[in-house]
């Protein structure tokens, strides 16, 4: 099957959308890493109108007009990743998960690193809402954008980010185990 690709510009940076046929099978980042959304070799087409819709569309979402997206997708991926990207299609806009609630809606909350290492190759970001999915303290975690640009898609949302960057937590608790961690000699009274 061929892979077209359009070039567009957004809020956090250079977005290459692309289709695989009549629907849209990835949004990458511009400064993706390689090899972590595999596709066939791609074709530049800026009249394709699927890749047409989803650029309207994130310019919608961007401006702050549009909370959800109608262009058809296709995922390749195993059949897990799979059910993760399902996932993220529900959560709401404006809201967050973490991997643990993701995976308990999988029905498997041992697979939490699991999820989240498909919620890193979600290779339909954005549209996918991977930036929606947050660690358990409620910190932001890493993205493949970057957490600048996970930053700016959930303030667009709506969603406050203060103090939450990566190794932030908003519990207490879960700071002094993560200072335990770091010395194990340390005495706790929790």
């Amino acid at each position: 099957m061929d892979y077209a690709y359009k070039l567009i510009d957004s809020p956090v940076g250079q977005l290459t959308l692309v289709a695989r046929g009549d629907k849209l099978a990835a949004i990458l980042w511009e400064n993706d890493r390689a090899g972590r959304v595999r596709l066939g070799e791609m074709t530049s087409d800026e009249q394709r109108p699927v890749l047409l819709a989803a650029a309207g569309q994130l310019e919608e979402y961007f401006a702050g007009k549009r909370t959800g997206f109608d262009v058809p997708l296709s995922f390749d991926g195993t059949d897990f990743q799979k059910q993760v990207w399902a996932a993220l299609l529900t959560i709401p806009y404006g809201q967050t998960r973490t991997y643990l609630q993701i995976a308990r809606q999988l029905g498997n909350e041992k697979a939490v690193r699991a999820v989240g290492a498909a919620n890193g190759r979600n290779p339909i970001s954005i549209i996918a809402p991977c930036h929606r999915v947050i660690g358990a303290g409620g910190e932001l975690t890493g993205f493949a954008g970057g957490l600048h640009a996970k930053k700016l898609l959930l303030a667009i949302e709506g969603i406050s980010t203060e103090g939450r960057d990566a190794g932030d937590t908003i519990d207490p608790r879960r700071k002094a185990q993560h200072r335990r961690r770091e010395d194990p000699n340390q005495l706790s009274l929790l």
